[in-house]
């Protein structure tokens, strides 16, 4: 039975220990199909499962001598195993155990991810219903725009999380594929009836075609789909960033008693926690492209791939599972200020409702340019002299001629901008 392990063991699952035992279990099952078929004696098949071992110490030992791993791994399990240990690895080439192996680590590996998303979608969820109603504004290039609520733009967050989860389920099906079919894919030696055995004991497909190694745009498939969640993980914490900008200050990360934030400025709270993540989506990335450029390889496979993912397999699964995490406790521990971003949306004196303006002059038969122009002449003026915005329109006789006083002043009403927040929530939770 494949080992399950909790989140917090992520890291376990690239450890050389559980590497060897999970290569010790494929090899196991191929001799247990070939038992099955008469290949083997079917005693020498229950031997080797009961007697096979390894150590670890032992198995580097003898790389040291032989420079191959796998080798050196079925010399130290030949060791314990003793007269039936020829029946180990017949027919195989050794890519049929990494491969095989490694798509059983990273489906193991995809669950603990799964798991992630679906402890930060919850977070995500619990802070937009929160917040559903508080309003703040809405900014495009960083500059004021219209109304919104901090819930809306958690949802926003959740549906993302939504699709990296159906993306990351599709990946986890797509690298469940296993292949024991021999030194460039043929069943020269091995029957295609071991490979369907094998498979089926660990849950995995076996590959339709392979060459000596499973196809690698499985794996450009896989990691790509960890960075895009890395991505959205960075969106996230680059808009707590900007939130957190002393200027804006609407939201900020906990920061907890006898924190500090600078060894030269007391008073400083940083967002040290979504500084970290901005910086480990780079890697992440980066892993992705060179997963990508582990498709095109030299004819039936060379080795250039292999080095390439010693390190952006265990690296990006386990950063993906770390971020996943310190996200999920930033949201939760998020501290939000509602009265800051009351503030903040009445800073610029009524400017981000110049569209309603516009918009209720089209409806009066003006025409779009002109209306435009009679907005845009009071917006500047709002900008460069400071002044109240719905002043300047009441005063101005040609948007009067157009829209009486109180119709203006119901058209600087936030909520009749917002009374579609719960049929958005209502499509993104319900």
């Amino acid at each position: 039975m494949i080992k399950r392990y909790t989140r917090e063991a992520m890291g376990r699952i690239w450890t050389e220990e559980n590497k060897f035992q999970t290569w010790l279990l494929v090899e196991i099952l191929v001799c247990e199909a070939l038992a099955k078929i008469g290949q083997i004696p079917k005693k020498a098949a229950q031997n080797i499962r009961k007697n096979a071992r390894f150590s670890v110490e032992r198995i580097n030992a003898i790389e040291s001598e032989t420079k191959h791993d796998v080798i050196a791994f079925l010399t130290n399990v030949e060791e314990t195993v003793g007269p039936n240990a020829g029946y180990i690895h017949l027919g195989l080439t050794s890519s049929d155990i990494l491969d095989t192996a490694m798509a059983v680590t990273l489906r193991e590996a995809s669950r603990l991810i799964l798991e992630g998303c679906k402890r930060l979608m919850l977070a995500l969820k619990r802070k937009a219903m929160a917040h559903k109603h508080t309003v703040m504004v809405g900014r495009s290039h960083g500059i004021h725009a219209e109304p919104i609520t901090f819930g809306l733009k958690l949802a926003l967050w959740y549906e993302e999380m939504r699709r990296n989860r159906r993306r990351m389920e599709q990946a986890m099906e797509t690298i469940g594929v296993g292949k024991i079919s021999g030194a460039v894919g043929t069943y020269a030696n091995i029957s295609p009836g071991v490979e369907a055995y094998v498979c089926r004991k660990l849950r995995l497909k076996p590959a339709a075609i392979s060459n000596q190694i499973i196809q690698r745009d499985r794996y450009a498939e896989y990691f790509t789909t960890l960075a895009i969640m890395a991505s959205t993980i960075e969106k996230m914490a680059v808009e707590i960033r900007h939130l957190q900008r002393t200027e804006v200050l609407e939201a900020e990360e906990y920061f907890s008693k006898g924190q500090k934030g600078s060894s030269a400025m007391p008073h400083k709270r940083n967002p040290i926690g979504c500084e970290n993540l901005s910086g480990l989506a780079r890697l992440v990335r980066s892993n992705a492209a060179a997963a990508m450029n582990n498709i095109p390889l030299w004819h039936e496979r060379d080795i250039s791939h292999s080095s390439v993912e010693r390190v952006i397999a265990p690296d990006s699964t386990i950063l993906i599972d770390y971020m996943l995490s310190r996200m999920t406790g930033i949201i939760r521990n998020l501290v939000v200020y509602p009265k800051r971003m009351q503030q903040n949306l009445e800073l610029t004196r009524g400017l981000i409702f110049s569209q309603q303006i516009l918009l209720a002059l089209a409806k009066r038969g003006v025409s779009r340019q002109a209306a435009y122009n009679m907005v845009q002449k009071q917006a500047m003026q709002a900008w460069k002299k400071k002044k109240d915005f719905k002043e300047l329109v009441l005063n101005d006789s040609d948007i009067r001629n157009y829209l009486k006083p109180d119709e203006i002043e119901r058209l600087f009403d936030a909520k009749a901008q917002l009374r579609h927040v719960n049929t958005i929530f209502a499509r993104v939770f319900e």
